[in-house]
């Protein structure tokens, strides 16, 4: 008894989730542990400027996930007026150093995250070399000196560092994001329905093999076992027979896979307590959707067919390679890789899994072909610093497993209109002047922040450009009359530059609706509404976790929020 008593092995302790998954659990659900790190590597500087309150809202949406560092960069110092609006100031915050009190009193809200400030005036900051160096990411808040704005923007360009311009103004707001030339996201999670490729009309030979050798006693099976098919090998089943009667060609058009349809149902057993079979069903509910070649989307062709993706081109990202790879994969069997994914389906277990097994080892071995043809691209291509470590095989295999829904993102440069300057629309003067003309659309709403800025610029107390002032905030009337003209001009040169006519009455009633929110705009003196930053800040932050963990689609490039209207808008400018 004690030799078997021996033998016995204890298994080894059962761990639960550490404290910090426990304290991130639901978001760690949303971007999972990569995520996760790249959200602790990033450090947000944060250039607050005017009311202050949009940027503090946005900070905070980003310190209670758990941002690595942040910098707030704010010289003025706490008034009355602020203790109104900023949630992150107390009575004993007056006369102190607005970026300071605020970086004490977010860092409460998670001791993982490490805060700083500076309270250092802008213009001195920006004129350092390299400043913007130490930072990942860009977060300004308008009202700002557009020589700077245009100083930072540049910069962060040259230096791929994406940046974020907040206005928020009474019941208006509005993001604008910059981001490097290049913005390519891997992880776009889609719907998982679209995600299913299951190579029905085009099947691989171990597929073909597998489907034959489980129904080619379809007809004799008993009851049990026939309502337990899997719906994909009924499909593949009846396929074969359809071939056969129409010289080896699949279903080509709607006319023909609703025929196809009737021939899947025909099969159903009817005559069973349940009247019908739920994995028959199934598979007559996928016909439609499943006999469809797996295509690449135009995206998707549009990213294969750019300069960066040509084996000439000097490569600095593991990106570009690994696409190049999976283009010579499509190249060379007419499909993307497999991403190996099965929907649930009626199916004994076993079946289930056998099946499923099919379809990983086949996006395997599609991972590993590809993870060969990046390693050959690796060592021919030259590579600048800085440069991405070598390909491993888990990049590869997330990237085959999304490929069909890779998103690549060209950045913008932020529109700066200076005053008595004439804004250039380039390419998107079409596309703007269109959303002009759409009742729907925000556009009106962009160009009255456009024309902010620039009554702003050209409104700086005592000629000082780093201080700007806000429209309404000494003389509505007067103040109101001049935005009113700068976005009358600005919807003239839009026009014009978009070789686009508009005939009255339509023309007028888009200068007067614009105008009037130029006017409430100005009605509000620069001044922020709490729950407007709020809800902004909430959508900043959103937006700048798309960019730091590379997953999700980012707004490209402006989004609007009215808040008379209780709307938001998204505009590629």
């Amino acid at each position: 008894m004690a030799e078997k008593m021996a033998d016995v092995v204890t298994p080894p302790p059962l761990h639960g989730p550490t404290s910090k998954e426990k304290k991130y659990d639901r978001q760690l659900r949303l971007w999972a542990a990569s995520g996760q790190a790249a959200l602790e590597e990033a450090h947000i500087l944060l250039i607050n400027s005017g009311t202050g309150t949009v940027g503090v809202e946005a900070l905070k949406n980003l310190v209670l996930p758990g941002i690595g560092n942040f910098t707030i960069l704010d010289s003025a110092t706490v008034t009355e007026a602020d203790l109104g609006v900023n949630f992150f100031l107390e009575d004993t915050s007056l006369g102190k150093f607005r970026a300071g009190e605020c970086c004490k009193y977010l860092q409460e809200l998670n001791p993982d995250v490490k805060g700083n400030f500076i309270s250092e005036p802008l213009e001195t900051f920006v004129a350092k070399p390299n400043v913007l160096q130490p930072f990942t990411h860009i977060l300004i808040t308008a009202p700002i000196a557009l020589e700077i704005l245009e100083k930072i923007s540049n910069d962060a360009r040259f230096q791929s560092r994406p940046v974020f311009y907040v206005h928020c103004v009474g019941f208006y707001a509005q993001l604008s994001l910059q981001l490097p030339d290049a913005f390519p996201i891997v992880d776009t999670h889609p719907d998982p329905e679209k995600m299913t490729d299951l190579r029905i009309l085009w099947p691989f030979r171990e597929l073909r093999e597998f489907a034959a050798r489980k129904t080619k006693d379809l007809g004799s099976m008993n009851d049990h076992d026939h309502g337990h098919v899997p719906y994909v090998l009924l499909l593949l089943h009846y396929l074969s027979i359809w071939k056969s009667q129409h010289n080896g060609r699949p279903p080509q058009n709607y006319k023909e896979k609703t025929e196809f349809r009737e021939l899947v149902r025909s099969g159903t057993r009817r005559d069973n307590p349940e009247g019908g079979e739920e994995n028959f069903d199934e598979a007559v509910g996928a016909v439609l959707k499943s006999l469809n070649l797996s295509e690449p989307s135009s995206a998707i062709k549009e990213i294969f067919d750019s300069a960066e993706c040509c084996i000439n081109e000097v490569q600095r990202t593991n990106f570009w390679i690994i696409t190049r790879a999976v283009k010579t994969f499509h190249q060379q069997h007419g499909s993307l890789p497999l991403p190996g994914s099965l929907p649930d389906m009626k199916a004994q277990s076993k079946d289930y899994i056998e099946l499923q097994n099919v379809y990983k080892a086949k996006a395997r071995k599609d991972v590993a072909e590809v993870l060969s043809h990046a390693r050959k691209l690796e060592k021919g291509v030259e590579r600048l610093p800085p440069a991405d470590p070598e390909i491993s095989e888990k990049e590869v295999e997330a990237f085959c497993k999304n490929a069909g829904f890779i998103k690549l993102i060209r950045g913008r440069p932020l529109k700066i209109l200076k005053p008595k300057e004439m804004l250039k629309w380039g390419r998107s003067a079409k596309s703007a002047s269109n959303a002009l003309t759409n009742p729907d659309s925000l556009m009106p709403l962009h160009l009255a922040f456009l024309a902010y800025d620039s009554f702003s610029a050209a409104h700086a107390p005592d000629g000082h450009i780093a201080t700007p002032q806000a429209p309404g905030a000494s003389d509505f009337e007067t103040d109101a009359q001049k935005m009113t003209g700068i976005v009358e001009t600005l919807i003239d040169d839009l026009l014009r530059q978009a070789r686009k006519f508009i005939e009255d009455p339509e023309y007028s009633e888009i200068k007067d609706s614009t105008a009037k929110i130029a006017q409430e705009m100005t009605r509000a003196g620069g001044a922020e509404l709490h729950n407007i930053a709020s809800l902004t800040g909430g959508i900043v932050a959103q937006e700048v976790i798309k960019v730091i963990t590379k997953q999700y689609v980012p707004v490209d490039n402006v989004c609007l929020v009215d808040g008379v209207q209780s709307k938001t808008s998204v505009l590629k400018l």
